[in-house]
């Protein structure tokens, strides 16, 4: 079971707004000993949408889409959860209960439109508007305004996966390299990776930005027991290559 994540508008694709949910949602997760496995960005294309969903759905992940739960006509992720799924589209008898409690004597058509989900669907609370968004199964489904989306990620990350928080240790180590080259160090990498099969091996070249040096950030990431030995195996083969390094500061 990995963590990934669907944000849909095409506000985000077309440049008028910039995507939130990417980097907070790897902070979220992070702050819960989590990692995020992949994440799509789509258009507000119902076919598109389906599409993804359906495939999405067929896995094991948890997925938390972001966005196109209102009830204007650009929001679709509704339908097309539904379509996904192969269920009908209906309102949900506590989201409704939500809608007339907020609303009171106001309550319309679209508002309530805004608590119709997929049959089978439970609600996650929005302590912003109290506007529900829902969850099938393993896939949650929230608005794509941040100060709504976020603590309604958070709630359904402390009440259904509680169990998962902080359930793998992982540390990371890394090293900048001076005067070599990926090629030159990739059978070095390979190495590892056989001997460790509890870490990836990671390598991000640099041209030089904002001053620096050129180099390669090398390093391993994974079980904390085998990051340090493999980290003297990695100086240990910079060094025999001739290239020159530095440590980095480690994480985890």
């Amino acid at each position: 079971m990995g963590f990934g994540a669907i944000i849909i508008g095409d506000e985000i694709l077309r440049g008028k707004r910039h995507d939130k949910h990417f980097g907070k949602l790897i902070e979220l997760l992070g702050a819960r000993g989590l990692t995020l496995a992949w994440a799509e960005h789509l258009g507000d294309d119902p076919a598109r949408i389906t599409a993804t969903l359906k495939r999405t759905l067929a896995g094991r992940d948890v997925v938390f889409s972001f966005g196109g739960i209102g009830a204007t006509p650009d929001d679709h992720t509704r339908q097309c959860a539904a379509d996904a799924q192969g269920v009908p589209i209906a309102l949900h008898p506590e989201a409704e209960a939500i809608i007339r409690a907020r609303f009171a004597g106001e309550v319309t058509p679209f508002r309530l439109k805004m608590g119709e989900f997929p049959v089978g669907s439970t609600v996650i609370p929005n302590p912003v508007n109290q506007i529900p968004g829902f969850s099938m199964g393993d896939h949650h489904f929230v608005p794509g305004f941040p100060v709504m989306a976020w603590p309604m990620v958070e709630w359904v990350l402390d009440t259904r996966y509680k169990h998962l928080h902080h359930g793998v240790a992982e540390a990371e180590a890394s090293i900048r390299v001076f005067g070599s080259a990926e090629s030159i160090l990739t059978p070095l990498m390979e190495r590892v990776e056989s001997r460790y099969g509890k870490l990836k091996v990671f390598s991000l070249p640099s041209i030089g930005e904002d001053g620096e040096r050129r180099h390669i950030e090398l390093g391993v990431r994974g079980e904390p027991g085998e990051v340090a030995d493999a980290m003297e195996v990695i100086r240990a083969g910079v060094t025999e290559s001739g290239a020159t390094w530095e440590e980095m500061p480690r994480t985890g």
